[in-house]
């Protein structure tokens, strides 16, 4: 008996293709979910070696997203918290605390004009979290763009502050080193900070694109399924077959996208390259990311102290970051930065793995337009976080958009999910 070809075909089952594949499957139409790899997740994945969770490179979760909220089953998740702050390894204070005195009240003591920064410096930042936290996103996101440095300057902000505590922070979140991503997402992305927790799932981050994954009608998703180019009727297959649609959604990342459907800008990308190792005793008692002001790393912690699952019990997991690819003796070099900044013997700190990620995020020079059509030609629509902002509410705000426009283009449109 001769299949009923899929109303949709979409391609790749990162967060954007789930949440389309999703909402379309909801609104009544046959879709399927093409996935080249053997599992969802796409840059959002976790493996398993010898008892550790290792996610593709350092990520964390925000529960503040609405795409998340909606969504998301977060106790399901069985989310673990970092501390609302960091520590600082400064190039001439040593390590400094940096605590969220809405969260942390103890700890408000440290943030006392001083003890490291000035008035004028908690005064901007004070501003800069209120401002964020309480205006409606709809007021954030009409702002004019510029850099986010040019951001930070305008606040009055001393170089110091932004030098030793905001760059390195931020390029840990942008993964580049100059501020020069687009300020609209920078004022978005600390909105979210001020409003929501930072988490790792008990079994990795990878669990979430899982438990989207879970709520897919059976025969939806298709792993090991590489898709070669696209036809005038659907898609044509690596292994040479042809699978008709009347409508293509492309959920890849960016290059990928851009094979796919030629004529189609894409973004730069930014590369990082995350160093996991394993050590009987953990150099950090709390789970407290660390950043560096003498830039040596973007951020460090042990994944260990935030959820316990991430590494066999006795052992703690030290997870890395830094800017671009892995290259030979990089890792020693960072040794002897992780020693300083934890004040720790790192000699004998096993090496488990180095993930380096290859367009981890998009490159979002300002002016950067925070949400676009995923219309590419008739029948053809492209989503991902490369089409929206680089993080998860991006990537699933994309996903929604691309589901809404393909029932929108339908003739007689499609049911919608009751």
């Amino acid at each position: 008996m001769r299949q009923t070809p899929p109303d949709v075909i979409v391609v790749g089952a990162g967060l954007a293709g789930l949440a389309c594949a999703l909402d379309l499957s909801r609104s009544g139409l046959r879709v399927h979910l093409l996935e080249a790899s053997d599992e969802v997740g796409g840059r959002m994945r976790t493996d398993r070696h010898d008892g550790f969770l290792l996610d593709r490179g350092f990520q964390v979760f925000n529960t503040s997203y609405p795409q998340v909220k909606s969504r998301v089953n977060l106790r399901e998740l069985r989310l673990r918290a970092f501390t609302p702050g960091l520590l600082l390894n400064t190039p001439g204070d040593g390590q400094v605390r940096i605590a969220d005195p809405t969260r942390e009240p103890r700890s408000a003591a440290a943030l006392l004009p001083g003890r490291y920064f000035g008035a004028r410096d908690l005064l901007g930042l004070a501003a800069l979290t209120a401002r964020d936290a309480l205006l409606p996103p709809k007021l954030l996101k009409r702002r004019p763009d510029r850099t986010t440095a040019a951001a930070l300057r305008e606040l009055g902000l001393s170089a110091k502050v932004i030098d030793e505590l905001l760059r390195p922070f931020l390029s840990g979140v942008f993964l580049e080193d100059e501020l020069e991503t687009s300020a609209r997402f920078f004022h978005l992305v600390w909105r979210s900070m001020a409003r929501g927790s930072l988490c790792l799932p008990a079994e990795g981050i990878g669990a979430v694109p899982a438990q989207l994954a879970a709520s897919l009608k059976p025969g939806t998703l298709r792993f090991g399924t590489p898709v070669a180019a696209l036809t005038d009727d659907g898609v044509l297959l690596d292994d040479g077959s042809e699978l008709p649609a009347d409508a293509v959604v492309v959920a890849t990342a960016a290059p990928a996208a851009a094979r796919l459907l030629p004529g189609l800008h894409v973004p730069g990308g930014r590369t990082v390259t995350t160093y996991y190792h394993a050590t009987a005793r953990s150099p950090l008692r709390e789970p407290t990311l660390l950043i560096d002001g003498r830039h040596a790393f973007l951020n460090t912690g042990v994944l260990s102290e935030v959820a316990p699952t991430y590494a066999p019990r006795g052992t703690a997991l030290v997870s890395t970051s830094v800017l671009g690819a892995d290259r030979p003796g990089r890792e020693h070099s960072l040794r002897d930065a992780l020693a300083e900044a934890y004040a720790a013997d790192t000699a004998d700190w096993q090496l488990i793995t180095a993930r380096t990620v290859e367009h981890a995020l998009p490159a979002m020079a300002p002016p950067w337009p925070l949400s676009r059509t995923t219309r590419h030609a008739a029948g053809r629509y492209v989503c991902g976080d490369h089409r929206a902002t680089g993080s998860v509410q991006g990537a699933l705000a994309s996903g929604t958009r691309a589901a809404r426009e393909v029932l929108a283009d339908r003739p007689g449109r499609a049911r919608h999910p009751a």
